[in-house]
């Protein structure tokens, strides 16, 4: 993997100051807890440190020198190299973090609520349930961020963000776009598990178009009290707890990778520090001092078996950062070649 110019990025910490610090292992931010260093971390608060970074990427060039981006949430979806990341990555705090519920946009059927990119999901669940506010209850049973699940279009128990989405609040950190804009949902192209959003674009928050508990939309008979209280539950019972990234594949028309990847025998199946879910064949679960590598492999092992013995090819949702020539990759990727059935090798 080829490195970034170390002027340049002596250069870009010279400019963002204190936000800034070098060399930082990731494995604290990522849930999988494994992944090597990056070279500079740079911690932004308010979209005055975002427009700092950006003016300190535009005077290196940063990508003419070779500088990747990457921005990163809760890290619950993304698998860091061991050699880390060559290059900048970003995480939001401070004002990022901030919910506000516009009362006065209430109207006794629906509310408009905003969060910043930083937001913890579950966090958002419980405080809209609170406002009697219902739309983002299967929020939290998942460990990720508000930026990260617009990014993605996250989604479980039956909705997604796209369903209640309002807007995004983006941020682009180089090229011709304007730096901070608000972006409408048809822009954002989200579908299944993804979006239009580039890796030098940050969504720094959104809004969220909400309806009353017991408004239309809202089901009867079920409080949001009682709906939180039952998706923790169900992801308790179901999936399993420590060091993974939630779900590794996405699920393929119809079906579901968990059980195709159990039905192909690989429950429990190990490649040294990495090994599939007891509990969930769509988790991989990695031990204490694991390897990214044996992650990647073993993705790699399961799309092969599921490939061979059902003739599907799962599709990673997962994000990779500082593998092979590219400084980060969307999902899906393929960790190694793999042929349609019938193709010639």
């Amino acid at each position: 993997m080829a490195s970034p110019d170390p002027s340049a990025l002596d250069a870009i910490a010279r400019s963002v100051g204190e936000r800034g610090e070098r060399n930082v292992t990731l494995r604290p931010f990522t849930t999988f807890r494994i992944g090597g260093p990056a070279d500079l971390l740079v911690r932004a608060q308010t979209i005055a440190d975002l427009e700092l970074l950006r003016a300190a990427l535009d005077d290196v060039d940063s990508s003419a020198a070779g500088i990747g981006l990457l921005v990163i949430g809760q890290g619950s979806n993304l698998l860091v190299s061991d050699d880390g990341f060559r290059g900048v990555v970003i995480m939001l705090s401070g004002e990022f973090e901030e919910i506000t519920i516009h009362e006065a946009d209430r109207d006794g059927e629906e509310a408009v609520v905003s969060a910043g990119g930083a937001v913890k999901l579950p966090v958002l669940a419980r405080r809209t349930v609170a406002a009697g506010l219902r739309g983002l209850e299967w929020m939290v049973g998942v460990p990720g961020s508000v930026g990260g699940a617009v990014r993605m279009n996250a989604g479980g128990h039956g909705s997604d963000v796209r369903a209640s989405l309002a807007s995004a609040y983006v941020f682009s950190l180089r090229g011709d776009a304007a730096g901070f804009r608000e972006v409408d949902p048809d822009t954002l192209e989200l579908g299944y598990r993804r979006s239009a959003v580039q890796t030098d674009e940050i969504v720094a928050g959104a809004s969220f178009r909400l309806v009353t508990d017991g408004g239309p939309g809202a089901e009867t008979g079920a409080t949001g009290d009682a709906e939180l209280r039952e998706i923790v539950r169900w992801r308790r019972e179901h999936q399993p707890g420590g060091a993974n990234c939630g779900s590794v594949f996405t699920n393929p028309p119809g079906d579901s990778a968990g059980r195709l990847i159990d039905a192909a025998g690989l429950k429990g199946f190990r490649r040294g520090t990495a090994s599939v879910s007891e509990k969930h064949a769509n988790f991989i679960q990695a031990d204490e001092g694991g390897s990214a590598a044996d992650v990647v492999a073993l993705i790699g092992d399961i799309r092969q078996r599921v490939l061979e013995t059902f003739g599907i090819d799962l599709h990673p949702e997962v994000r990779t950062a500082g593998f092979g020539p590219d400084l980060q990759r969307e999902a899906p990727f393929d960790p190694h070649p793999i042929p349609s059935p019938g193709a010639s090798t």
